[in-house]
């Protein structure tokens, strides 16, 4: 009998809010790279400098312990007196007092490169969700996948123009067992390779995807980033009880590259 292990996944969930004190205009597609940039100069560089990830992920750089969650902000206007707010996925829950005081502190400097002036409201830090990955007995054999904001998915090194699922099941998989074993509970007891090969047999049977190109400039190097990729959908049909909680995860985690400006957030809509 094969044994039961049980895989789990803890977020720290955290809300911050803001009142203008002069006009905070958020570019659209860059409001989480404009709440990133303030952060970072505030916040310990460890955070925000990820040291080479020496494991087999395939990853270049250990992901960064958190990510945004803004794009209702992208593109909006904050006028002098009005409130706004954002929230961050922390993967590290002992980390959520050095980003609270970080963002008090952005809350005094200002935001962004023209110091915009803001007052800091409050933050509230919700309870650790813990995730469950194990295989769930939900027996739907057709899903689509909403590519909400922007998501670049690499398979042998090249950005691939269609997620098959298991090129996106294989980076949730690798992304979220790297957090784990990083920032959380240790490495998962997990076979990659069974997984792989039973998430070659789930098609997908639609996909309607269109490019969204967004760029942003490093103040550090002066250099200019796409932070752009794919939205829309794709429809997947199989048997995907293992691999539906990994699926769902992923909202909270983001899956593909540059997922701390709250790239590669998706939801699974039930067919």
């Amino acid at each position: 009998m094969e044994r039961q292990v049980t895989l789990t996944f803890e977020v720290q969930p955290l809300r911050f809010e803001f009142k203008a004190k002069e006009p905070v205009r958020f570019p659209p597609g860059k409001a989480a790279n404009t709440l990133r940039g303030a952060l970072g100069l505030v916040l310990s560089q460890r955070v925000f400098e990820p040291k080479p990830d020496s494991h087999p992920s395939g990853l270049a750089d250990s992901p960064r312990p958190f990510v945004f969650r803004a794009r209702h902000l992208d593109g909006q206007t904050i006028n002098p007196g009005q409130s706004f707010h954002f929230e961050i996925n922390l993967f590290n829950p002992g980390l959520a007092q050095a980003f609270i005081e970080a963002f008090k502190t952005m809350g005094h400097k200002g935001l962004g490169a023209n110091r915009t002036r803001i007052e800091f409201l409050q933050a509230i830090r919700s309870d650790p969700i813990t995730l469950n990955l194990s295989p769930t007995s939900n027996t739907s054999k057709q899903i689509r996948v909403h590519f909400i904001t922007p998501i670049e998915l690499k398979h042998e090194s090249r950005i691939v123009t269609r997620p098959e699922f298991p090129i996106l099941f294989g980076r949730i998989r690798d992304r979220i067992s790297t957090l784990r074993r990083l920032y959380g509970a240790g490495p998962l007891d997990f076979d990659y390779q069974a997984s792989n090969n039973r998430s070659a047999a789930i098609r997908m049977t639609a996909c309607d995807l269109r490019r969204e190109e967004t760029h942003r400039r490093s103040s550090r190097t002066g250099q200019t980033h796409s932070i752009g990729g794919l939205i829309g959908s794709a429809d997947y049909e199989g048997d995907l009880a293992e691999f539906l909680p990994w699926l769902q995860a992923a909202k909270w985690t983001g899956v593909g590259r540059q997922c701390v400006w709250g790239k590669g957030e998706t939801e699974v809509e039930f067919r």
